[in-house]
């Protein structure tokens, strides 16, 4: 090992705790923390700060508290781009400088705004979808957020593409965690102060349970991970003006397989007077749009319309 990677190793070692960094400011004030705190139906004392292990053992406010006081030199952004990389910028917008609770609820309501609801008109219903899960975007940015390694500088970083929403968060995964460990929804948080906090005002529900519900939705590709970083990439659903539609052949095959779904491509060819061909082109096509789905077998299975 070189100096650099011995270096690297110990720090990670000794610096298990934002609790044990003295903040590099002491005149803090927690106006807007405690009011987090009040909504959540907590009775607050003077012994508010302590409870919280907002101190070292010097009786200094601690890194945590920097992060979590009214005023501060963190900030996250969110950028927005109009095409697939980050060559055209046409939005970057700035949450911070204040309580890191109210910094996540500032970059929660941007992202709100930004996953916007899109229809899509099949030959059965209008459905309509948002470009990413609600729910796995929300764990997603919170999972950034706490488990960032805020001392090296670098806070969560999140964008958005013509294609898919990114969330970058510092520090990679803890030394105590691997792969298969994050998979499979144990914890281990980096900064077990702000996941008290975060806790306590309902933005994180259970430990390890965003990890277990994003993976619901989306399968494990879209994490990527390096030493110093983790990446989240939520590809956008295709709705909306780039819908797929239905032109007159596959709307009837959908209309006489809803009427019998063991009907084989050879009775649709007769009965739609079309070419054996092109039935099974355009039925390539409605399964690769998830309209149709074959179940069972080639032989003993049939037809299931989706939408």
């Amino acid at each position: 090992m070189n100096k650099e990677m011995i270096d690297s190793l110990y720090s990670k070692r000794i610096r298990n705790s934002l609790g044990q960094l003295v903040s590099p400011r002491q005149d803090l004030s927690f106006k807007q923390l405690k009011i987090f705190y009040e909504e959540n139906g907590f009775d607050l004392n003077d012994k508010f700060l302590n409870n919280l292990e907002l101190y070292t053992e010097n009786n200094k406010f601690n890194y945590a508290a920097y992060l979590l006081a009214d005023e501060n030199g963190i900030s996250m952004k969110v950028a927005k781009y109009s095409g697939t990389d980050k060559v055209d910028l046409i939005e970057n917008a700035e949450f911070g400088y204040c309580s890191l609770i109210k910094a996540t609820e500032s970059v929660l309501n941007k992202l709100e705004i930004e996953n916007i609801t899109k229809t899509k008109i099949t030959s059965t219903v209008r459905k309509e979808m948002r470009l990413v899960d609600p729910t796995a975007l929300r764990e997603a940015v919170i999972n950034a957020i706490i488990h960032n390694e805020y001392t090296n500088g670098i806070p969560p970083v999140f964008e958005i593409f013509a294609d898919r929403f990114v969330i970058t968060s510092s520090g990679g995964l803890p030394q105590e965690l691997n792969q298969a460990e994050f998979f499979d929804g144990i914890s281990a948080p980096r900064n077990k102060e702000l996941m008290r906090v975060f806790k306590d005002v309902k933005l994180v529900e259970q430990l390890g349970s965003g990890v277990q519900r994003i993976l619901k939705m989306y399968d494990r590709s879209i994490f990527k991970f390096s030493p110093n970083f983790l990446k989240v990439s939520f590809p956008r659903e295709n709705v909306g003006e780039n819908a797929f539609k239905l032109n007159s052949t596959q709307k009837s095959i959908i209309n006489l397989v809803k009427l019998d779904k063991h009907m084989t491509q050879a009775d649709l060819s007769k009965q739609l007077n079309k070419s054996v061909r092109t039935i099974e082109r355009n039925m390539k096509k409605l399964q690769e749009a998830k309209i149709i789905a074959r179940i069972g077998s080639s032989t003993t299975g049939h037809w299931e319309v989706l939408e």
